[in-house]
């Protein structure tokens, strides 16, 4: 006669564990190398702090949300050095210093958005973050003729929600590897350091548009990197567009084995 194995409740909690253990790990692995969201085990998504890159290329961006005093001496630097960023703009920014925007734009720089009202990106709907964006990529249209793909969240806030509706709206959510610290105005000695001691190729240095050591500390910064090997490029110049997964621990964006642009 035959037996029929019933396994015991402990022996049932056991198997139950190990299965789980065995998924969760699986969905780990599969999570950090694709970059997809595993249901119950990798749920938080990311945008792209940094680039996997071997070229030497970085990115410096600026953010706009207040005043413009610096503006004109951060374009004449910029064109000194020949070179071309990207800019985050408030919506409200962008409607107070329209001419500016234009000059932004000749010079050959690229303006991101940064929402209109500057909110907590977190305590919206995603009608009301919707909004926020169409209603930026609406004015820079009509400022300038186009919009770009990159959106920075304010306060570097986000959440699930906040990536997710911004993808669905086109945009590749940006963060960054490297603060500047300089919205703190810590001098800019202090500035150029931090930079010049953590920058690695495929970076994205935060600075701002309007911090009071900011065109001094670039003056200096600019010259720095490109003695060092570096080729400072607007983001269109350093992130992939397709064929990349994001690392769900680090940000970093990775091309994906023989493809990526």
């Amino acid at each position: 006669m035959s037996r029929i194995f019933i396994p015991s409740k402990k022996n049932i909690i056991i198997i139950s564990t190990v299965i789980f253990i065995l998924f969760f790990a699986g969905g780990f692995l599969l999570g950090n190398k694709y970059g997809e969201v595993i249901p119950v085990i990798n749920q938080k998504s990311v945008p792209i702090y940094k680039v996997d890159r071997h070229d030497q290329k970085i990115s410096i961006t600026l953010d706009g949300t207040w005043g413009a005093e610096h503006t004109e001496e951060i374009l004449k630097i910029f064109k000194e050095n020949d070179v071309k960023i990207t800019f985050f703009f408030a919506g409200y920014w962008l409607k107070k210093y329209p001419d500016l925007v234009k000059k932004i734009a000749a010079d050959g720089h690229e303006i991101g958005n940064h929402t209109f009202t500057h909110p907590h990106c977190n305590s919206l709907s995603r009608e009301k973050l919707s909004k926020e964006l169409e209603d930026t990529s609406n004015l820079i249209k009509s400022l300038i003729g186009s919009s770009s793909p990159y959106f920075r969240p304010p306060y570097g806030e986000y959440n699930n929600q906040v990536i997710r509706t911004a993808n669905e709206l086109g945009y590749q959510v940006i963060q960054w590897s490297i603060d500047s610290l300089d919205w703190k105005e810590p001098g800019v000695d202090y500035i150029v350091d931090r930079v010049i001691n953590n920058v690695e190729s495929g970076d994205i240095i935060l600075m701002h548009n309007n911090a009071p050591d900011t065109p001094a500390a670039l003056k200096i910064l600019l010259p720095k990197l490109k003695e060092m090997g570096y080729s400072v490029v607007p983001l269109s110049a350093m992130v992939y567009k397709n064929g990349y997964y994001i690392e769900s621990h680090s940000g970093l964006q990775c091309k994906q084995t023989g493809r990526g642009d």
